[in-house]
């Protein structure tokens, strides 16, 4: 299996699912920040660097409709959509004459609103300009949030992956009928589309978002 550190495109959101079941039981104090909760509906627009690698990610997140979509635009090359469904269905594809697809299932279905739940508060950074406040989770994301706004403004994960919040929209709808994959994505026949299974959220961290892309030959 490739490195997933050579592929930021396909690592956020496998880095973040495997999060979302390993909520900690930890209660915080009145003093302690805790982190707001994702808006049930938004878009983002993400800068991502590992290792010399540069990519532009729009991120939809759609809690009520079940739904979170990755538009991964890699430097000077593909680009690549991670669409996911709370059943645990995710399909990665492009939209180019290329007409590539693959489906995977997960047995656990896109984040919460509250996957930040339990999180151990780090303290005050300032980063990119801004004054946050830092929480880790399970040693696999440290989450900076603008002390005064409450918006996220930085993510980095164990492998050193950085994530850039250039833009967050809270109540940002993106239109129903750009939430659909491409025919090519569906029926037995095409060898350019196949269905496997993950059965944990670790293997949906690894397999997920961020494995897409290499799953399309990038």
């Amino acid at each position: 299996m490739a490195s997933a550190t050579k592929h930021p495109a396909i690592l956020i959101v496998f880095l973040i699912h495997c999060l979302c079941l390993s909520r900690s039981s930890s209660k915080s104090t009145d003093l302690t920040p805790t982190p707001a909760p994702w808006p049930p509906q938004f878009y983002s627009l993400l800068y991502m660097n590992v290792n010399g690698s540069n990519q532009i990610i729009d991120l939809w997140y759609d809690w009520p409709k079940g739904r979170n979509l990755n538009i991964i635009q890699n430097q000077l090359g593909k680009r690549l959509y991670d669409l996911e469904w709370d059943n645990g269905t995710s399909f990665f594809y492009t939209l180019d004459s290329t007409q590539e697809c693959r489906t995977k299932h997960f047995e656990v279905g896109i984040l919460r609103p509250d996957w930040l739940d339990g999180a151990h508060y780090l303290g005050q950074r300032e980063v990119d300009g801004f004054l946050c406040n830092v929480w880790e989770k399970v040693d696999f994301i440290w989450y900076y949030e603008d002390v005064v706004t409450k918006r996220p403004v930085h993510w980095r994960f164990f492998n050193g992956m950085s994530a850039h919040v250039m833009t967050f929209k809270e109540g940002a709808v993106r239109e129903d009928e750009k939430w659909q994959a491409p025919v090519y994505c569906f029926g037995t026949t095409d060898p350019k589309a196949e269905t496997t299974s993950a059965g944990n959220p670790r293997e949906r961290m690894v397999d997920g978002v961020l494995r897409g892309s290499m799953s399309l030959s990038m």
